[in-house]
């Protein structure tokens, strides 16, 4: 009976093409156009492109081409030389490493002891569910490769609350404030492929939100063309809301659309390493290109009697020998190309130190911290990535906070309970390596300190403290001998009664 109550709940909200629209009254076609061309050419969405591009290992040490300057100044590509092309995926491994220490345990929701702070966190977990979890690792990798990443809420034909995850370089948000905290109006521009007959044509639909509603166009060069298809839902000609009941569209009084930022700059990891990792692609490539130059060894040929150059690099190659015509004066010297490989190596392995320091990547030094690092070296090691994911874990707790409001919404809505004044909080669980023999002594030499149940909860081996509790009691009563055990006594008797 609750889609009564959801109707009629919904039906109280702002109407679609009511006086409350005011999108089109400010922000104009030509507006739109403008922005979309603007953003398209900012650096932002660039960086964005140079972060999800460095993440799949497409550096830019693939364009790369060994000239040389002629006379007049041109420049010719030496094609005949070594040029090593070697990619690293030093960016790809430090965004891996932080999502899977942050994001890959399942996030728990914290909430007050009382009743309906545990009636709250079973309703999120209802709702969200592990597709919010696996969406955080989306949002997580979104976030580090663009500088921020987007969720959109919407209600399914089946009535039940949906997120999904949006990518950056389709989203031109417009801003309340300077800070980037409250959204006025989110455009997403994005490409799909139709079929006109029997040919394949890509459509570029751009879309308008704003807090009481959508507008759906097609760009057409520098035209924007209203999607009369996708608009047709509202009888009164303006914007379709955000959700349908019955035939009616409603709103949900802010745009459908959360922020969960990489930073409070909203800056990708790569910008802070792009010209690191440049730098060691180069050296690892002229150290490749050296090993490969050795081979072509340049030949002096003294007394050789020989007639053409093939025949004596067959000689060469295949009966590994040269025929001297004069044994005094004759003889074969070689000039090879000279390279200090020792500085070329020193100079890459100081761009990697350089990589894992700017990277705030969790630091390998075997010979700083050992095979095998105590509780306090692990912690050294893991600084600059518990560093990076402060931040990260910051702007994604507010992100949550922005989510709640529209999951408040809804459990209203569906008779499910008003949780306004309910307080959650989203508790990450980092993975992080440690020493578990260190942390075992630990735990055995704080019994009788601290209580059974702290020592089992800081176990490395423990990962249901109450099941764990269970099964040590079951165990010790199994152990125990039962000659020890005093049976409990029955109603009605007393000590010494037979």
């Amino acid at each position: 009976m609750w889609i009564k109550d959801f109707i009629s709940k919904l039906k109280k909200g702002v109407k679609a093409g009511m006086a409350a629209v005011k999108v089109s009254n400010t922000l104009t076609d030509n507006k739109v156009v403008q922005l979309i061309s603007d953003f398209n050419s900012s650096p932002e969405r660039e960086w964005m492109l140079t972060g999800e591009r460095y993440y799949r290992v497409d550096n830019d040490i693939k364009n790369r081409k060994i000239t040389r300057k002629m006379r007049n100044g041109a420049l010719v590509e030496e094609t005949y030389k070594a040029n090593n092309k070697l990619a690293h995926a030093k960016y790809k491994n430090h965004v891996d490493e932080k999502i899977a220490y942050l994001l890959t345990k399942p996030v728990t929701y914290k909430c007050d002891a009382e009743d309906s702070g545990r009636i709250y966190a079973d309703k999120l977990k209802d709702i969200l569910g592990k597709h919010f979890q696996y969406q955080l690792s989306s949002l997580g990798y979104d976030a580090s490769n663009k500088g921020i990443s987007w969720i959109q809420v919407y209600i399914d034909a089946q009535g039940q609350l949906r997120t999904m995850v949006i990518p950056s370089e389709q989203c031109i948000p417009l801003w309340k404030d300077r800070t980037h905290t409250e959204l006025d109006t989110m455009i997403r521009v994005y490409p799909t492929t139709v079929w006109e007959y029997d040919t394949k044509k890509t459509v570029t639909n751009v879309e308008v939100w704003t807090e009481e509603g959508v507008t759906y166009y097609r760009l057409e060069g520098q035209l924007l063309v209203a999607d009369y298809a996708r608009n047709q839902d509202n009888d009164n000609g303006g914007p379709v809301a955000h959700y349908k009941v019955e035939d009616a569209w409603y709103s949900w009084g802010r745009v459908p659309f959360i922020p969960f930022k990489n930073n409070r700059v909203e800056l990708p990891d790569i910008r802070f390493v792009k010209t690191l990792v440049d730098g060691y692609d180069l050296s690892r490539s002229e150290a490749a290109n050296y090993v490969e130059e050795v081979k072509n060894l340049i030949f002096i040929l003294k007394g050789y009697g020989g007639t053409e150059i093939e025949e004596l690099m067959r000689s060469i190659n295949e009966d590994r020998a040269i025929a001297i015509d004069d044994p005094e004066d004759g003889g074969v010297d070689t000039i090879t190309p000279q390279m200090d490989i020792t500085a070329l190596r020193e100079h890459y392995e100081q761009l990697k130190r350089d990589l894992n320091e700017d990277g705030q990547a969790v630091s390998k030094d075997v010979d700083k911290y050992g095979n095998a690092p105590s509780g306090v070296a692990l912690k050294f090691m893991y600084a600059g990535l518990d560093l990076k994911c402060n931040l990260m874990e910051t702007e994604f707790k507010m992100g949550f906070e922005n989510l709640l409001y529209f999951v408040d919404i809804y459990l209203d809505l569906t008779g499910q309970g008003n949780f306004e004044r309910v307080e959650v909080e989203l508790v990450f669980n980092r993975d992080m390596a440690v020493n578990e023999t260190e942390i075992i002594q630990n735990c055995s030499a704080s019994k009788g300190t601290v209580s059974d149940r702290t020592v089992v909860a800081h176990h490395p081996y423990v990962s249901d403290v109450e099941e764990e509790l269970k099964l040590l009691k079951e165990q010790r009563e199994a152990e125990s001998p039962q000659w020890d055990v005093v049976p409990d006594l029955k109603d009605g008797e007393e000590d010494g009664e037979e």
